[in-house]
């Protein structure tokens, strides 16, 4: 038996599949919203409640904390677990999508859950899943739910992986939600404005239980306020209680001064994810943890807050926020894909020194990149390209579109043949960028 580690499977469940025969069936079998898109979402939470029904309700018998909004939640999700790791928690992460291995997903005090439990929960709920027919975030946040009841976690931190009210996450009772922000992202989904997209995600602000919002925003802030009138929650906006008073970039990681709003006290930070838009996220996660210090018994000291901010990334394995993937010329990529995100990651670049800037980019074809492509620099040097995923907007479509916007530069067929086409044009004193998707970001990280 596994204790902490998880339960092995019955004498009678006979292995039929290897890791790789499981992740071909979860891909292949289940609508995968990665891979094709609008197709794959599936709205309502009966599918999910199915499934955890017949897992016995895992998502019942660990505490957790639950994240939404458009852009920063994988950000503050990271930087809490860390925290509550540091303050000697076992901890949950759930985050979404993954990078380079489907496990990255669900990570137990920061290391990901091993192959054998993926398998052996495939194997052991097949049943369940052909009766069921969820989509593959359904069954990746069944997994998710099954592993943190398994490892007895004491505290689980739960991503949203859509939207909030509909998300298969939702099935959760938090000691606090946290909202981070809103933009125009998954409009065909979440509605194509901010107060639409705003009450889909204040979906997640549970009867009586702390909502904290990171960011003041007139469009959406009285959906919040009338959400948790409504449901008797108090909220608490972050930036009218932190705000950054300094801020200033190192090497590998950055310092930032935070001043309560409150009291005027004002603390360091030392924080190993990079970034001016980390500033956002910091307040975030501090007025998260403010709410979960004394909720249901934990105790967060200092101490644990300033060792999981500094290291956030190192203890979660967090990567693609503005990662420096080389040097002279200076690499960077960032998985920024929205109006939002990109607003910040372009901003950030607008900080760098370099002597020529190119730009290696890459699109999935159902985003509407008409609102994101004018926020690029047009003096840099564009190497279109495309994932490869089905979902990939062809890169000679978009070049032609970025043309529109005065973006140039030339195609290259694949993320691999753009980077080593920019390396090979760059001098050290130039800088180059990889992004417009978390795909794009993918095929880069080592």
């Amino acid at each position: 038996m596994w204790s902490k580690q998880g339960r092995s499977l019955p004498p009678s469940i006979i292995r039929i599949m290897d890791y790789s025969q499981t992740l071909d069936f979860l891909y292949h079998s289940l609508p995968v919203f990665q891979h094709i898109g609008g197709s794959a979402y599936k709205a309502g939470l009966e599918r999910i409640e199915a499934l955890e029904e017949a897992l016995g309700n895992p998502h019942r018998r660990f505490r957790s904390i639950h994240i939404a909004g458009t852009n920063g939640k994988g950000s503050v999700s990271h930087m809490i677990a860390s925290v509550l790791q540091h303050a000697g928690y076992r901890t949950g992460l759930f985050t979404s999508p993954h990078l380079k291995d489907f496990r990255e997903r669900i990570r137990i005090n920061g290391k990901t859950i091993s192959e054998q439990e993926v398998v052996e929960f495939v194997e052991h709920h097949r049943e369940a899943i052909e009766r069921v027919q969820p989509s593959f975030f359904e069954i990746t946040t069944a997994i998710a739910f099954d592993a943190f009841a398994r490892h007895e976690v004491d505290i689980a931190v739960v991503e949203v992986g859509m939207g909030g009210r509909l998300d298969s996450t939702n099935l959760i009772r938090p000691l606090v939600s946290v909202i981070t922000n809103i933009s125009l992202d998954h409009t065909q989904f979440l509605g194509d404005t901010l107060p639409q997209i705003a009450g889909e995600k204040a979906g997640i602000i549970k009867p009586e239980t702390p909502v904290v919002i990171g960011e003041s925003q007139p469009e959406t802030q009285v959906v919040f306020i009338e959400r948790a009138k409504a449901l008797q929650s108090p909220i608490l906006f972050a930036d009218q209680l932190y705000r950054i008073v300094r801020q200033t970039a190192l090497p590998t990681t950055q310092q930032l001064e935070v001043e309560s709003r409150m009291d005027g006290t004002r603390i360091d930070f030392v924080c190993d994810l990079q970034g001016v838009y980390q500033r956002k996220n910091l307040l975030t996660a501090l007025a998260a943890l403010d709410q979960l210090n004394g909720a249901d018994g934990l105790q967060i000291t200092p101490e644990a807050v300033h060792q999981g901010i500094a290291s956030a990334a190192h203890t979660t394995g967090l990567l693609g926020r503005w990662q420096t993937l080389g040097s002279r010329p200076t690499i960077l990529c960032d998985t920024g894909h929205n109006v939002g995100g990109l607003t910040e990651v372009t901003a950030q670049l607008a900080r760098q020194t370099y002597q020529k800037l190119y730009i290696v980019l890459g699109f999935v074809a159902d985003k509407d990149i008409d609102h994101v492509l004018p926020l690029f620099p047009r003096e840099a040097y564009y190497l279109f390209t495309r994932a490869a995923i089905p979902r990939a907007l062809d890169e000679k479509e978009l070049a032609q579109r970025a043309a529109r916007f005065g973006l140039h530069g030339e195609c290259q067929p694949s993320v691999a043949q753009a980077v080593e086409r920019a390396k090979a044009l760059a001098t050290p004193e130039d800088c180059i960028f990889i992004g417009g998707s978390t795909f794009v970001v993918a095929e880069v990280i080592a």
